[in-house]
């Protein structure tokens, strides 16, 4: 079966939409399919960075495409490069053949509309892989205003999306729920989870000490937060947390990754002085178990408005390390849900800083660890996500047949 995956990020970028395309897409080919990726040749976090315009790579054909690569200091930024690599996707897309099937994920924003065109100008089937929900993601942070033209448009071209797939894969029942509610049947909806990527993180205790003395957390206790640093995943109540705790040089604070939110972390730590924040960029994920491993507390954030919109991926591989966590967010979401270790609300900075001091003041490293996340495991669920692709193309498969007989029969 010919596969075709658009994404903006793809192997080699470290952010987690490129992780798991770039698993789907080997496993795809390990399973005698052929895949063509088309994505962007700059780094998603920094467009500094570039890759080639063309590669084969494990049996995947890359096709990486230019944008602007403004960055994402303000929103007419961020705009001017979605816009810019879209209408750049748009002409690459023109000149390719048909696919038996087409993959659309969902960064840039809309993407999947494209996607959706192309199957109805090309033909094949069309799969919609839904990680984020835009334009209701930017509706919920206030970048766009409900009811204005360009928020109808791009509601309208969300909908056809969703409309044109013949298989909606969702992250959880909350994301289910919302494009229900857009009219679309849950018989083209399945929910399927993002894996942890536990062929290569594990528990890595030599790079835990590596990475603790590289970046001075020697004898420290360590909350970490590691991830994209967005404003769907606020904040303020683990700032303020450290702010508070800055009487406590055993206590470090440290941030890892990238996004439009991370420099309003260093700005933060700057302006207040604080030695117990630490910023660090993203890790390749050759040295993602050891950055992880190195965090005696992780720190999963989700924003209240952002239930079922946008999904923090990262808690797959917190539970498989087995390190306890504290789920900051709102009261009922899929993290609630998986019985975190710690949870608080947004504006309780009080319970958060009594979680730490508590953690810390009894941290025990080697009775803390307790994996538990084999039900999200990258063997189980990428299969899982490969048979569902499969069984869309083998039913496309079984149409053409279906046709070519006829036209056969009627000659």
């Amino acid at each position: 079966m010919k596969i075709l995956l658009l994404n903006q990020a793809f192997y080699p970028d470290v952010v987690s939409t490129a992780q798991h395309a770039t698993d789907l897409a080997v496993s795809l080919v390990e399973n005698g399919h052929r895949v063509t990726v088309v994505c962007s040749r700059k780094a998603y976090d920094n467009p500094e960075d570039r890759y080639s315009k063309k590669e084969f790579w494990r049996g995947v054909q890359i096709r990486r495409i230019s944008s602007f690569g403004f960055g994402k200091g303000t929103k007419w930024r961020r705009a001017a490069d979605f816009g810019s690599y879209l209408a750049n996707c748009i002409v690459h897309l023109m000149a390719l053949q048909q696919f038996d099937l087409v993959v659309a994920m969902t960064s840039p924003p809309l993407i999947s509309w494209l996607g959706a065109l192309f199957v109805r100008v090309k033909g094949g089937k069309f799969a919609f892989w839904v990680m984020d929900l835009n334009p209701d993601e930017a509706l919920a942070a206030g970048w766009l205003q409900a009811g204005s033209w360009i928020t109808k448009r791009l509601e309208a071209m969300l909908l056809y999306s969703l409309r044109r797939a013949e298989m909606i894969v969702v992250l959880d029942r909350f994301m289910a729920k919302r494009i229900e509610e857009k009219g679309i049947s849950q018989n083209r909806i399945a929910i399927l989870p993002p894996w942890s990527h536990d062929h290569t993180v594990r528990y890595d205790a030599a790079g835990r000490e590596r990475f603790r003395e590289t970046y001075g957390l020697d004898d420290k206790f360590v909350v970490m937060y590691s991830g994209n640093h967005s404003p769907c995943h606020p904040m303020t109540t683990l700032l303020d947390a450290a702010l508070r705790l800055a009487n406590r040089p055993d206590i470090a604070f440290c941030f890892v990754g990238g996004g439009s939110e991370f420099q309003r972390i260093k700005d933060f730590a700057r302006c207040h002085k604080l030695q117990n924040i630490v910023t660090i960029p993203y890790q390749p994920l050759d040295k993602l178990a050891a950055s992880l491993s190195s965090a005696d507390l992780h720190v999963v954030v989700m924003g209240d408005p952002f239930v079922g919109i946008v999904h923090p991926c990262k808690i797959y591989n917190i539970r498989t390390l087995g390190i306890p966590h504290l789920y900051i967010g709102p009261a009922l979401s899929h993290i609630s849900e998986m019985n975190p270790t710690l949870s608080a609300r947004h504006g309780d900075v009080a319970a958060v800083i009594h979680y730490i001091q508590t953690a810390a003041d009894s941290h025990e490293p080697n009775l803390m660890r307790s994996p538990d996340g084999m039900e999200h495991s990258q063997r189980r669920l990428v299969a899982k996500m490969v048979f569902t692709l499969e069984s869309l193309g083998r039913d496309h498969q079984y149409q053409i047949g279906r046709k070519a007989w006829q036209a056969k029969r009627e000659y």
